[in-house]
């Protein structure tokens, strides 16, 4: 004989993920389901939605800002692997060991100048192939990553071959800085770092994106009206 239980469900406020309507604790992201904030998120989350804030009855709860990392956040590591490459051809090109043996006085035979020389080439060439195939990895690396930020979360996914999405809800941000370096702001790109209470990002960063200043202002205006919305005061 089979006993079926008849087991209400509901969303979790702060996460979205379907637990038991009696839990007092989610067991996915750990928030405790009985304080105020959760009755606040709860509530909200049950009430009718608010056409008031679109001009053609539509809610305003979509994706708010979009992008990707830019290659041109690469320059500084291109110009690095462009020093690094001149060495490496100087190091193929120019029989070093003929200078040594010159200058040293020590007595080589065309054979062993002949071997060393070999070897210089090899080891040449080989760095030089590192050093192009780290600058790819790089910008495949970079551009595998995608961000998109809503009144509600900012999700990020990222990775090759293991692909991972995250999120981070707007109202843990408690801060927020945006980095420009002189390459940044000649190329029209930087960075916005924000400081959250998130325990697996407390420090989330927006890496060489365009119109950064925009991304910065979204940021800042979604995380004020987040913790307006969900009460939540945050202590320095």
């Amino acid at each position: 004989m089979m006993v079926y239980f008849n087991l209400k469900t509901k969303p979790c406020p702060f996460c979205a993920e379907i637990i038991q309507a009696r839990a007092m604790k989610c067991r996915f992201c750990g928030e405790f389901l009985n304080t105020a904030k959760a009755r606040v998120l709860e509530a909200e989350a049950n009430a009718e939605p608010d056409t008031e804030s679109s001009e053609n009855g539509v809610i305003n709860d979509g994706v708010m800002f979009a992008a990707r990392p830019s290659l041109l956040g690469l320059i500084p590591a291109l110009i690095k692997a462009l020093i690094m490459l001149a060495i490496v051809w100087l190091i193929v090109k120019f029989p070093l060991e003929s200078i040594v043996n010159d200058f040293t006085g020590s007595r080589l035979t065309i054979k062993q100048e002949m071997i060393i020389g070999r070897y210089r080439e090899i080891i040449g060439w080989a760095l030089g192939a590192v050093i192009v195939f780290g600058i790819l990895y790089k910008a495949f690396y970079l551009k595998m990553i995608y961000y998109e930020v809503s009144s509600d979360r900012i999700e990020w996914s990222r990775g090759i071959l293991d692909r991972r999405v995250d999120n981070l809800d707007m109202f843990r941000v408690i801060d927020l800085k945006l980095r420009r370096s002189l390459i940044d702001c000649m190329v029209g790109i930087g960075t916005v770092a924000l400081v959250t209470t998130d325990k697996s990002d407390p420090e989330f960063v927006f890496k060489k994106v365009r119109h950064c200043r925009e991304l910065y202002d979204v940021v800042k205006r979604a995380s004020l009206e987040a913790d307006r919305r969900t009460g939540v005061v945050h202590l320095e």
